[in-house]
């Protein structure tokens, strides 16, 4: 789901900035998930990882891929972007960044800094409705309760996520960035709850990866998805 959305993102950024090749950012991108299948697409993707260990093997599954010259890595945190990079970039991706971060709305404005006027940012994070499901679901009604009702949306003190955001809480701290939100998606809203059997069943695989596609732009089953997207883009 989320190469999808990363790849429909891609296209549309090669249609407005008119140039087939496009300049990637990937803040907190680890080891490359995402930076090296752009690569392979023909982009340049710049990771920028605080993790020393994860840039390296970055680099080395760059060069297994065969797209090192595409690829570049940097040490550093989301929100001193600008100052690590000093340039800027057609589209920023921030998937799973924004819940451990000191400060969300410091890292938003930074990552919106480094945007070329018409650039986008891609920003995944933590639903906090979708754990509260999910603890729910596995009978763990306490941690349930305790998720819905802290403000950062832990379910206790022993969770190891600092923070959870609603959609709301999103597409606001996007906004506040100076950002135009363009899309809203859910991330694994149905998929994390069906039987691990349905794996087992090619075409149930087909059933649910389709459910999952409409069900993620449906705002009543988004709200309770796993994790959130947002993409918006610098005017």
């Amino acid at each position: 789901m989320i190469w999808r959305l990363v790849r429909a993102a891609l296209e549309e950024q090669v249609e407005v900035a008119a140039r087939s090749v496009l300049d990637v950012v990937d803040a907190g991108g680890g080891t490359g998930n995402l930076a090296v299948p752009i690569a392979r697409l023909g982009h340049r993707v710049t990771v920028v990882d605080p993790s020393p260990d994860s840039l390296a093997a970055l680099e080395r599954r760059a060069e297994e891929a065969g797209v090192t010259d595409r690829v570049r890595a940097v040490q550093g945190d989301a929100a001193d972007l600008p100052d690590v990079l000093q340039t800027t970039a057609d589209l920023v991706l921030c998937h799973s960044v924004l819940e451990v971060v000191d400060d969300p709305g410091v890292a938003l404005r930074a990552l919106a800094g480094v945007l070329r006027p018409g650039g986008a940012l891609s920003v995944v994070v933590a639903n906090r409705y979708g754990l509260v499901l999910t603890k729910l679901l596995g009978g763990h009604i306490a941690e349930a309760r305790t998720a819905l009702t802290d403000p950062a949306g832990r379910w206790g003190v022993s969770d190891p996520v600092p923070r959870r955001f609603t959609a709301e809480q999103l597409r606001r701290a996007v906004e506040d960035a100076g950002l135009v939100v363009l899309a809203e998606h859910g991330v694994r809203v149905v998929t994390d709850l069906v039987p691990s059997r349905c794996a087992d069943d090619p075409g149930g695989v087909d059933e649910l990866l389709q459910l999952e596609s409409l069900a993620s732009e449906d705002p009543t089953f988004r709200a309770l998805a796993t994790q959130l997207h947002v993409l918006a883009r610098r005017l």
